[in-house]
């Protein structure tokens, strides 16, 4: 047997409404996993493995923080003033901007990271949809059970000669809905990290936030995608 690295969620100091610890840590072992793989087969970018705790730790800093407030709130023998606050935070909850910004909050759905990109998507975490690709009717989830980076082309604008690293996935494919840009690099984990309508910055973003690239980045030649690159449904 190998080395095994063991993580739990075993530890709180923070009450447990909501199941937030559950859905932080699963949040956290996707967002180590894909990025110790990287390391341990050599191909990630300097520094990727770090990512890790600059990404990660304000997010538990941020359950801590609004946990205390549910603590406050949840509080059977609450003082009139925090009955008066909950009063109000109730009739909050009942506006849906405020219900969908809380539900985020809580599930860890509305997080953003700050990655390096201009696109408004970069950074966020990437919607699920229909899809429509050559094998058939799929949904973006269903692209990231092999446990790859994907880069979703939606308007052909990735060349046929482009060679992508082991661990990122070519997925062509047309929906009908919009989500944002003609191409989007989405990492292992669902977050978006690069997203345009055009390919000129595509391999600097791999570069930066996935994988070293590989030489010969076109194989002009036959027109192959590479032998790591696989259009799949």
């Amino acid at each position: 047997m190998g080395d095994v690295l063991f993580a739990g969620d075993a530890a709180h100091i923070h009450p447990p409404l909501g199941g937030q610890g559950l859905n932080t840590g699963v949040q956290d072992a996707v967002n180590l996993g894909w990025k110790l793989a990287a390391t341990v087969q050599g191909r990630a970018p300097e520094g990727l493995l770090d990512t890790y705790h600059a990404e990660r730790h304000p997010v538990a800093a941020g359950v801590l923080h609004h946990t205390s407030a549910q603590r406050v709130l949840a509080d059977p023998r609450a003082s009139g003033d925090v009955a008066a606050l909950r009063d109000i935070v109730i009739d909050l909850l009942r506006l849906p901007d405020a219900n969908r910004h809380l539900a985020g909050l809580m599930s860890g759905l509305s997080l953003r990271y700050d990655l390096a990109g201009e696109h408004p998507l970069t950074g966020h975490r990437m919607p699920d949809a229909d899809l429509l690709a050559d094998a058939g009717p799929t949904r973006v989830s269903a692209l990231f059970r092999a446990g790859h980076a994907v880069l979703l082309d939606l308007a052909g604008i990735v060349p046929s000669g482009l060679r992508l690293p082991a661990g990122v996935d070519l997925v062509r494919a047309g929906s009908t809905t919009d989500l944002g840009a003609a191409a989007l690099l989405v990492r292992p984990d669902g977050y978006v990290c690069w997203a345009a309508d055009d390919a000129a910055t595509l391999l600097p973003a791999v570069a930066r936030h996935l994988a070293t690239v590989p030489t010969g980045m076109y194989d002009k030649g036959n027109g192959h995608q590479g032998t790591t690159d696989r259009e799949r449904p």
